[in-house]
Parts: C-alpha cells; structure tokens; sequence
C-alpha cells in the first residue's frame, strides 16, 4: 500500500472519483478551487514573451513557481482563507521523530479544528467562547499570524450571532473585556516584537472590540409574545427545581428579576448553599464564613466571596476530547 502522508500514521489525502480518474480533494473554498484550476492550468503552457529579437521562453518550472506564490498572496488577502480547514479530529504529536518534524502547536489546533460550525452548535458554544477567553488571557502572543486572524474571525461570528440569537451576552461581554485589556496592556510593548504584524492593525482591532462592547452594550432582547403557558404560571415546587438546576450563581440572580416570586425563591439560603458545596469543599468555605444579621450563614455573599478566591466547576454541553493511545484531539 503507498503512503497517502508524510507519515505513516497520517490520514493521508481525500481523493475523489471522476470521470477522468480519482483526483485530490483539496481542503479549499470552492472559490479558491476555481483559483487554483485556473493555476494549474497555467503552470502547464509554455509563455512567450518580448520581441522578435529578444525572446523569452519560461519553463513549466517558473510557471510553477509563479502559480505558487499567486496561490499564497490569494491566501494571504482572502479574509476566509484561515477558516478553510473542516477537520474535526488533528494528530496531537509533542516532539520530533524520525517519521515526522516538529510539532503541534496551538495555532496550528487552532487552524486545523472546525471552530466556525462548533460555535454554531449550543452544546459547544459555551466551550469555544471559554476556551477564546483562556486564549485572550494569557495565551494570544503563542498565536502564529494567521491564527490570530484567524481568532478575530471566528470572534467576529460569535458576536454576530449573540446581536441575532441574543444568546448569553454576559459570557461575550466577559470575554471582550478581558480581551481589550490584554491588548491594551501588548500594544504598549510592541516594541518588544509582543504582537505579529503592524500595529496598525491591532490598534484597528482594538477599535473593533470596543464598537462590538458597544453594540453588545445596546443590545434590546426581543419581547416574545406568546398566549400559552408561562414560566410565571408553572407551579412554586417546578420553579424551585428549575433554580436548583443552575450552576452559576449571576444566572440565579438574573432568573430572580424577573417575577417578584422568582425573587422570593432566588433568596432561598439553601438554595445557595446548595450552589457553594457543588463548587467548593467544606475547607474552602470553613474558612470564609460570612454570617448574617441573624447570626446565621449568608450563603450568597460566601459564594461571591469563594469565588474570588477559587475556579468553580464548569458545565459544558460537549467540549474537544483527546484520546491518549492515539494521540487524537478531535470533537465527538
């Protein structure tokens, strides 16, 4: 059997059948496709050049060469060529071996994974913009050039379908504040070669973070109207379950502002309590116990308060797997 890779543990090429043959299937846009063909086409004729004195013949090998570097300036100026990639698992490989050089970065994961069709997914949403956020933090610089574009593109989506969906906002906001903050702080040692490419650039991006905390700012939900059954009109003990349900403690308090009975049952003392011992250990709040006027445990405020001091417990719908035998990072 022929390697299809560069290693053997590769998954090779996709090839398709036609009926001139099996041909490759190039991960591209169908635009770059017709691009390419156009190319490809090129790089097999023969171009003559200058007068009748002075003639010029290119080899196929110029041909080539030009076709190349057309094909890379086409990649470099298309805005959606860093989101070309649909796969949905990489080979996560740490070191050189002697079948492969190098190593996977988180750029190169970053590229490689289908993040614009996972944000698009409700159970993966919460993940990517979580994830974006950790990469904001502390992680942005390690970023090649074109995940970084890459990055403010899939941003870019994510705040678009927030201004349609108007599907948790608080969690964008979080994330382009935390964002702003660290570019604000990279743009200031730019001449320590922090950022990759003009400052320009970033200083427009910059821009583009503020004018989307602005829209986001602005944002007016769409009043639903409906004359069936309510969340008001649904019993005390099924409301109760409902709050019970939540992990975060601002979700409980936004539910709260909604009906003064859903306020009522916000202010449960075991409702909080609840929350603080799925988030913490006893030690954790033992030590910063918060009593009330009454003598007893406010609960709420030692769950603002132990949250400051300790992560609480994350909940997402389906997040990236990575098989150890294999080495696999993939979505399920």
């Amino acid at each position: 059997m022929p390697f299809l890779g560069q290693d053997w543990r590769s998954p090779g090429w996709r090839w398709v059948k036609t009926e001139d043959g099996w041909k490759r299937c190039e991960p591209f846009s169908p635009a770059l496709e017709d691009g390419n063909n156009q190319l490809n086409d090129i790089s097999h004729t023969v171009i003559i050049t200058g007068d009748d004195e002075n003639e010029e013949v290119y080899s196929t090998e110029d041909c080539e060469f030009a076709a190349k570097k057309r094909k890379k300036d086409h990649f470099r100026n298309n805005t959606d060529s860093q989101c070309f990639y649909r796969e949905k698992w990489i080979y996560v490989h740490k070191e050189s071996t002697r079948e492969r050089h190098g190593y996977c970065t988180l750029g190169e994961a970053f590229n490689r994974l289908d993040f614009s069709s996972a944000i698009q997914d409700i159970r993966r949403f919460n993940y990517v913009v979580k994830l974006l956020q950790l990469i904001a933090k502390s992680q942005l610089t390690s970023l090649s050039g074109a995940a970084q574009k890459n990055y403010f593109n899939i941003l870019d989506k994510i705040v678009q379908k927030v201004m349609e969906d108007q599907y948790n906002p608080r969690l964008i906001k979080d994330l382009l504040q935390d964002l702003s903050s660290t570019l604000c702080i990279l743009i200031r040692g730019v001449g320590k070669s922090v950022l990759v490419g003009n400052i320009n650039i970033w200083i427009c991006r910059l821009e583009t973070i503020l004018l989307w905390q602005q829209q986001l700012k602005n944002l007016q939900m769409n009043k639903q109207v409906n004359n069936g059954l309510t969340l008001s009109d649904l019993p005390l003990h099924m409301l109760n379950n409902i709050l019970y349900r939540f992990s975060d403690g601002w979700d409980i308090i936004t539910l709260g502002q909604v009906t003064p009975t859903l306020y009522m049952l916000s202010e449960d003392r075991q409702l909080w309590k609840k929350l603080c011992q799925y988030h913490f250990a006893e030690k954790q709040f033992c030590r910063h116990l918060i009593p009330s006027e009454k003598g007893h445990i406010d609960w709420k405020l030692m769950y603002f308060a132990l949250q400051k001091y300790y992560p609480i417990k994350e909940q997402y719908g389906d997040t990236l797997h990575f098989c150890r035998h294999c080495s696999i990072l993939f979505w399920k």
